[in-house]
């Protein structure tokens, strides 16, 4: 461990500029896991990963990750991490590193979710021996979400050395800069528009609103599951007052749930299962295979289904399909 990194989790990020700056930090942090006998976590996309391929060598000893798989979704890269380190630690480890970095659509429309993560693992996994450094290429990394990482990583990780980062903020106090991603439908102007909604009225105004979307009967029903848990969620996690507003495409039903922010009171909540199923900020993981997303800056859920034809909505697609 380099001189002056605390006991316990120790979280850090770097801003590479190039592929020279990107391995010039992660290779030594990788190969001094390897000497200290730490097993070595690296979990990135497949350029990255050929590039740390190349410069460690075959036989490394090196984990690789498949970095689009372990960094779909946010509360599933947790809970994979946290079964992972589990499974090391029972083995004798005394040490774990891990690094790897969120893909670069995750920095665009999905980045507030992101955010959130990156501030969370600070709670989650607060405690466990386990030191992760995330580098973002500043080449594709835009300025605000650069701003968000320095406030969601204790330590700057810079060649040679690192230090404690003064723009850090308690997960607690952290709110994400970046706004979220909103469906394109939400450029007009909504049909519905409710103030402080109950779940049982919430539900009968969406689905009155079927026919004329054009969804089925069966699409709308796992829809208005999402919908009653959102606006719990709402009031549970949130803070007053609560709106909620509808949108209708052909073929197509979107649906926000906001509060007043700035987000909920539990940076863990929608991260982490808690003991009743309120305590999701996206709900349940049943009513999370049509729920869309959870903002940071407000405790906004969008639910929209069936999915549009361009990237940005594909990609929601995917998050609804797999759950929060």
């Amino acid at each position: 461990m380099r001189p002056g990194a605390p006991a316990g989790f120790v979280h850090e990020a770097a801003f590479p500029g190039s592929d020279r700056e990107f391995l010039d930090v992660v290779v030594p942090f990788v190969r001094r896991g390897l000497a200290a006998d730490e097993p070595v976590v690296v979990a990135y996309g497949p350029r990255q990963r050929e590039l740390l391929s190349g410069a460690l060598g075959p036989d490394s000893g090196v984990l690789f990750l498949d970095g689009g798989e372990q960094y779909a979704r946010p509360a599933l890269a947790l809970k994979q991490y946290r079964e992972l380190f589990g499974d090391l630690l029972a083995s004798g480890a005394q040490r774990i590193r891990v690094t790897g970095e969120v893909s670069y659509h995750g920095l665009r429309e999905q980045w507030d979710w992101w955010a959130r993560y990156e501030s969370a693992v600070n709670t989650a996994w607060a405690g466990l021996p386990v030191w992760a450094l995330c580098p973002y290429d500043v080449r594709h990394t835009p300025p605000r979400v650069v701003d968000d990482v320095r406030r969601t990583h204790p330590y700057r990780a810079v060649p040679g050395g690192h230090y404690r980062d003064p723009a850090y903020q308690e997960p607690g106090e952290f709110v994400p800069g970046v706004g979220a991603w909103r469906d394109p439908l939400e450029q007009d102007a909504p049909v519905l528009d409710l103030a402080d909604p109950q779940p049982g009225p919430a539900r009968d105004a969406v689905a009155a609103l079927r026919q004329a979307a054009g969804v089925s009967v069966d699409d709308l029903q796992a829809l208005l599951v999402a919908v009653s848990e959102a606006v719990t969620n709402a009031w549970l996690h949130g803070r007053p007052p609560v709106r909620l507003r509808a949108w209708t495409g052909p073929g197509r039903l979107v649906v926000s749930v906001a509060d007043a922010g700035p987000g909920p009171a539990d940076p863990m909540a929608g991260l982490v299962p808690g003991p009743a199923p309120a305590a999701w900020v996206c709900g349940s993981p049943i009513s999370c295979v049509r729920m869309c997303r959870c903002s940071v800056t407000r405790t906004v859920s969008r639910c929209a289904w069936p999915p549009g034809g361009s990237a940005a909505e594909r990609r929601a697609a995917d998050w609804c399909r797999g759950g929060c």
